[in-house]
């Protein structure tokens, strides 16, 4: 048998050798009469387009609330602080008027609030990931869908199911584009534009050839480097935004009629060459439908980067397991994947921002204090003495067999040796809010009252967070 050129053939030849397991009942009606001339957005705009009925299960509902009380949950403390304050007075001619509406309810039009809610989502780093894909889907996606649906005055239930397919779009496009796109690309500004263009189509009740559009042209939107928060500034919440704004506008232009490149992911110049080492798409899209990402999220239990999180869940165990005092401590060795040191090995932050990327930082605080949360970033805490002694004793290495198991695990091994000559050491299998140890609703309902708490008042935080678990049947929005 000869292999066909062109990518189109090439997706025939991949499926009729059965390397790929593609749902028919998503193909667009075209593509199933003739000749298949598909591309990886035709796919993923046909299921965004009508996903069927394994996202309306109880399951996956149930796991979309879960996303929305954990995205408010990062949105609200966020959104007093800057840059989504700053955003605020930069854009004041697109408040006051409109039919979305920002985190504390003020009028705004529906890509400003998805730019700055999307913003403050991803700003105090408490918001989900996608391991696999190593990404925050909800702070663009959840944003986007939110800023159509009270535009359109949709129900939760609609709400839901736009939040359902970008989540399922684009942790799919994250996970194809792999390690080698997160080695430059921030992937929540990249990635996060196809989640927020998925929502927002599904929002507007787009089919799946304009659905395909919105796609098309988000993805020349898809952008956001690693180098922007590689030291202290604003940038990275503003890749959650802009992925959130580019993603709607997208949406809103193929309703209007706007077309865009269906190949630009896939083809010869496209996303998948430009940004990652030759994606196998086909493998991409075999689950979708049948298998939802949404319901193995990984929602933080610390406000920090979650490349740090093995350490100090680890730091921890082995601190509680033999009651040691921050003062036997004579050195903390904390071994762990490669991009974990490259994107939060900083070893001497000044900023909050540098300290949430600060793997000696946060597993100091943690040793002293107990936890990290918010206020692990204040001021004083940042030029506490006890912490930055025990930061100078704290040592980071790759570990190449957890370096190898990255991004599908996320592992450290710690090791602890004491003042008096003892040693111990512990292996942090994964992290807790992984989907291998996952927080419960419990666990959510009291990070969400913890962070919307102090700003909304506890009546209010708990009033809402009432509203957010029984959207499914809410005929508006909060």
């Amino acid at each position: 048998m000869t292999k066909p050129h062109g990518w189109a053939r090439d997706w025939k030849w991949r499926r009729t050798r059965g390397r790929a397991r593609m749902a028919l009942h998503f193909l667009p009606p075209a593509a199933k009469a003739g000749p298949i001339a598909m591309t990886i957005i035709d796919t993923f705009a046909a299921f965004a387009a009508a996903p069927g009925a394994g996202a309306a299960s109880a399951e996956v509902v149930h796991h979309a609330k879960r996303a929305v009380v954990d995205w408010y949950a990062a949105l609200i403390p966020g959104a007093v602080q800057a840059p989504a304050t700053l955003l605020e007075q930069t854009l004041a001619e697109d408040l006051g008027r409109g039919g979305a509406r920002l985190a504390l309810g003020r009028a705004a039009t529906p890509r400003t609030a998805a730019l700055i809610n999307g913003t403050a989502a991803h700003t105090v780093e408490v918001d989900d990931i996608y391991k696999h894909a190593i990404y925050h889907p909800g702070a663009p996606t959840i944003a986007a869908a939110l800023a159509a649906a009270q535009q359109r005055n949709a129900d939760g239930m609609a709400f839901l199911r736009a939040v359902i397919a970008g989540y399922e779009v684009s942790t799919r496009i994250g996970a194809a584009l792999g390690r080698t796109h997160y080695r430059y690309w921030h992937n929540t500004g990249t990635v996060g534009t196809f989640g927020a263009a998925a929502a927002a189509a599904s929002v507007l009740n787009l089919d799946a050839e304009r659905t395909a559009h919105a796609l098309a042209t988000c993805a020349t939107f898809a952008a956001g480097l690693q180098q922007a928060f590689r030291m202290d500034s604003m940038s990275k919440p503003l890749h959650a935004g802009r992925a959130a704004e580019g993603g709607l506008l997208a949406a809103l232009a193929a309703q209007a009629g706007v077309t865009g490149s269906r190949d630009v992911i896939d083809g010869e110049a496209g996303l998948g060459r430009a940004m990652s080492d030759g994606p196998d798409w086909p493998a991409a899209a075999a689950t979708l439908g049948r298998e939802f990402h949404i319901t193995r999220m990984t929602f933080k239990n610390h406000a920090c980067c979650g490349h740090t999180f093995a350490a100090i869940d680890g730091a921890q165990t082995l601190q509680r397991e033999h009651g040691l005092a921050v003062e036997e401590i004579e050195s903390v060795r904390i071994g762990t994947y490669r991009p974990a040191l490259e994107v939060a090995g900083n070893p001497n932050p000044r900023t909050a921002a540098e300290a949430r990327f600060s793997l000696p930082f946060v597993v100091a605080s943690a040793l002293i204090h107990g936890s990290v949360r918010l206020a692990a970033f204040s001021a004083e805490r940042l030029a506490d003495p006890a912490i930055r002694a025990l930061m100078a004793r704290i040592a980071l290495d790759v570990d190449q067999p957890l370096d190898a198991a990255f991004p599908g695990q996320r592992a450290a091994r710690v090791v602890i040796r004491t003042r008096d000559g003892r040693q111990f050491d512990y292996l942090q299998p994964n992290r807790k809010g992984d989907p291998e140890e996952p927080l419960s609703d419990g666990d959510l309902d009291g990070k969400f009252l913890e962070l919307a708490g102090p700003v909304l008042g506890a009546t209010a935080a708990r009033a809402l967070l009432q509203r957010l678990w029984t959207l499914e049947t809410a005929k508006a929005l909060p």
